[in-house]
């Protein structure tokens, strides 16, 4: 089983960063690809990167909804099994539940808890 565990979220101020990490255990080598989605009071779910990591480097081929298009960047980090998500120039708009989810080669697959981002005006 995969096990994924979210952190980073908090209150920022609009045109502030944060980093948000997500980091799997257990059965790490079913996971071919990361994805960070987030959910608004009375919205659905929406996908907003996601990043392949079936290589054995860092690199892992990138995805972003336009809507974070050039302010967030998806990574992963192979060393501490963690996927980072950077975001810069946050928007109220942005404020959310972010979710990290890993889809695995055989199976549904796995949420973490989420984190709160706030974004301030």
């Amino acid at each position: 089983q995969v096990q994924l565990v979210e952190s980073g979220g908090g209150l920022v101020q609009a045109g502030g960063s944060l980093r948000l990490s997500c980091a799997a255990s257990g059965s790490i080598f079913s996971i071919n690809a990361m994805g960070w989605y987030r959910q608004a009071p009375g919205k659905q779910r929406e996908l907003i990167a996601t990043i392949t990591t079936t290589g054995r480097t860092n690199y892992g081929r990138t995805n972003y909804a336009d809507s974070v298009k050039g302010r967030f960047t998806i990574s992963r980090d192979m060393a501490k099994n963690t996927v980072n998500l950077q975001m810069n120039s946050l928007k109220p708009e942005d404020t959310a539940a972010y979710y990290c989810k890993a889809t695995l080669d055989y199976g549904p697959g796995v949420w973490g808890q989420g984190t709160q981002v706030t974004v301030s005006s």
